[in-house]
């Protein structure tokens, strides 16, 4: 695993390669916002490297592990409150064992959550009373749980046009729309591509 020098923006250049200007501001924006972030997101193609920039934020952070990183496509939807909240024991047929689920396991870590056009607007809705309240409950559980944690989000596509789809909840758009880095696919900085 690669760990970053703080303040060291040499790093960032041999990680995130690049001498155009869109890589230079994603540089830059990391380096501001790296220890003071709450919540960013991401946009970018699939392969700009949005996960590196995910990585990069979190190593500037200072944040201790867990990093937990979770491709919102690959998880189902009828699973979708188990696998992100945690189920108790017996909560359904298979829960032979309690959960803590991705949120609970980022607890004093960082969530990055992949993909974010994938979820289903149910998901949206907890995720976005969980960033409000640092408040949810297990599958099955009654007890309220907190879970403090940095939140970086992704997608392949605008939240903009995610949210004119309606594919993204308005609430949540406004909640995610404050800190966006935009990574150009290299079609846009053919400058980078000898490097």
């Amino acid at each position: 695993e690669r760990y970053l020098a703080k303040d060291s923006t040499e790093n960032l250049s041999s990680v995130l390669i690049g001498t155009s200007q869109n890589i230079v501001n994603v540089r830059t924006v990391i380096e501001k916002v790296g220890r003071r972030f709450d919540c960013v997101h991401i946009e970018g193609e699939t392969g700009t490297g949005k996960e590196v920039v995910a990585n990069l934020l979190r190593e500037k952070s200072g944040t201790p592990d867990p990093f937990i990183v979770i491709n919102c496509s690959t998880i189902p939807e009828m699973l979708a409150d188990s696998h992100l909240f945690g189920n108790e024991k017996g909560a359904f047929t298979d829960a032979k064992e309690a959960t803590p689920g991705y949120v609970g396991k980022a607890n004093g870590g960082v969530l990055f959550l992949d993909e974010l056009e994938d979820m289903s607007p149910a998901i949206q809705g907890k995720l976005l009373r969980l960033l409000e309240t640092h408040a949810y409950h297990k599958v099955g559980g009654n007890e309220e749980r907190y879970s403090q944690f940095k939140l970086i989000t992704a997608s392949n596509i605008p939240l903009m046009e995610l949210k004119e789809r309606q594919a993204l909840r308005a609430d949540l758009f406004y909640r995610l729309d404050r800190l966006v880095i935009r990574i150009a696919p290299l079609r846009e900085r053919r400058e980078d591509i000898p490097l």
